[in-house]
């Protein structure tokens, strides 16, 4: 049985560090968690000073604060944070507890420390976050913000919210829905619901005109998710970005395609009319008129062409989502309808236990003109097309291989991303069919690849992103003749 008196004992099996000082900082006695929490033999420590043992930064702060309480009047007890040397040179965090009480028989005054080390490297790990949060926020243009999950208190916002929204950050801070008051009336109800099914747990994608000082003409692009905890939305985190410009210019395009579609249509209707005319009035003139009629059409065709790049880029229908087949089959089926002598044959890999993916839906409408691109461009009686769509790890592949001539340079350069714009105003595609692909799986986050034979044939890869992660093995096939 130890010899030592039954408090020394408790104090030894204590975890935080017991130590007696006194005046002037000599140690009169230490526990045994020195040892655990510092690596001294508690022995070593006894006549040492203990202000010593302090960082040299921290020492007369905590010199300090042990003076002026063990000279207050009337009891005073204070706590110090500081850093403690070990014994193998280290440095560890205390928290110390100290009193203005003494005793004769405890000569000196307790001082009760805990090692707080991982909490402090906590805290300056966080304050290192959020001090490069606000400098990204301090030079960001987007608004970026933080909100409890009912939005009844604003976490964060930067100071962009006033130059976008027209309100100062203090006033969300003050009350978080003043934001509303800065939305056009007519989207308020839009935004609302937004806020209502972010709470939900719902993630949102809107955009809306603000700032009523500029009479709400500018438009924000705001993208936001709920932070779940506990199957409970505790907060609300977004951004929202200026797209004035970006409206503007889609104006700008919906106004040009308009008038340039109604003008060429009309316009070229009456040219194909008169060559029509003129053909059955002087029926020698018909390898020319042809020749007019066929040029006519062909430039109604890009118009069509025209106008689906213009809905493209307004309306980004890329954000929507089909299903894979679905997507190949109607692209298929477009091909029959317009091209009755040709044969699209497809097959599709795939495990039939697993269900099939759903993948961007300008899918379709890339997959539709590769296979009329390969039609068009055979010069033998009966086109075939060979279709293989493989499905992988979150992607599908989908080949379209054709007997056609080679590709040009220059279509396979704006197929695969390697033009220049503007370099070369003389060397262009041939085609807005081309630049409709590329913009199609460019903006599905997909990727083009071309394989071209020496003679004949061409092999047009498109991968796409999909929502699968399964591995596709059995085959099934469908064809359109």
């Amino acid at each position: 049985m130890s010899d030592l008196p039954l408090g020394e004992m408790l104090l030894d099996r204590a975890q935080d560090k017991i130590a007696v000082i006194t005046e002037d900082g000599t140690f009169t006695y230490v526990n045994a968690a020195a040892e655990t929490i510092l690596g001294y033999d508690p022995d070593d420590l006894f006549g040492e000073n203990a202000f010593e043992y302090i960082h040299p930064d921290d020492a007369p702060i905590v010199r300090q604060e042990f003076t002026r309480t063990r000279q207050s009047d009337g009891y005073n007890e204070a706590t110090v944070t500081y850093r403690h040397r070990t014994d193998d040179g280290d440095w560890v965090w205390l928290e110390s507890r100290m009193s203005n009480l003494t005793d004769e028989r405890i000569d000196g005054y307790v001082v009760s420390s805990r090692d707080i080390t991982d909490r402090i490297e906590a805290e300056e790990t966080r304050e290192e976050a959020a001090t490069r949060l606000n400098t990204i926020a301090s030079v960001s243009s987007d608004v970026l913000w933080l909100f409890t999950g009912d939005w009844s208190e604003t976490l964060f916002v930067n100071d962009a919210v006033q130059d976008i929204y027209g309100i100062p950050p203090e006033q969300l801070y003050d009350d978080p829905v003043a934001f509303l008051d800065a939305v056009h009336p007519d989207d308020v109800t839009r935004v609302i619901d937004a806020m209502e099914r972010l709470s939900d747990g719902e993630s949102v994608d809107i955009e809306y005109r603000v700032n009523a000082d500029e009479d709400f003409n500018k438009w924000v692009w705001v993208q936001a998710i709920p932070i779940v905890e506990d199957e409970v939305v505790t907060r609300i985190a977004g951004f929202s970005r200026d797209v004035t410009e970006r409206h503007r210019r889609e104006q700008h395009l919906v106004v040009m395609d308009n008038l340039l579609r109604h003008n060429l249509r009309n316009d070229l209707n009456v040219i194909l009319g008169t060559a029509e005319q003129i053909a059955g009035e002087h029926p020698e003139t018909t390898t020319l008129t042809e020749q007019i009629r066929k040029t006519g059409r062909r430039l109604l065709r890009t118009a069509t062409k025209e106008r689906q790049i213009i809905e493209l880029l307004v309306d980004r229908q890329f954000r929507e989502r089909i299903d894979l087949v679905d997507a190949v089959e109607t692209a298929i089926e477009r091909a029959r309808s317009r091209y009755p002598g040709s044969v699209v044959d497809c097959s599709l890999e795939f495990d039939s236990d697993d269900e099939l993916p759903v993948v961007p839906s300008l899918t379709r409408t890339a997959v539709a003109e590769l296979i009329e691109n390969a039609i068009v461009h055979c010069d033998d009686e009966q086109p075939r097309v060979d279709i293989a769509v493989q499905i992988g790890d979150g992607v599908v592949e989908i080949d379209i291989s054709d007997d056609a001539a080679p590709l040009p340079d220059i279509e396979v350069n704006v197929l695969t991303g390697g033009h220049e714009f503007g370099r070369d105003p003389i060397r262009h595609s041939g085609g807005l069919g081309i630049w409709l692909v590329y913009w199609c799986i460019e903006l599905s986050n997909g990727d083009i690849t071309v394989e071209r034979a020496d003679e004949s044939g061409n092999s047009v890869r498109i991968s796409v992103p999909a929502r699968t992660g399964e591995a596709h093995e059995r085959t099934a096939e469908w064809s359109a003749t």
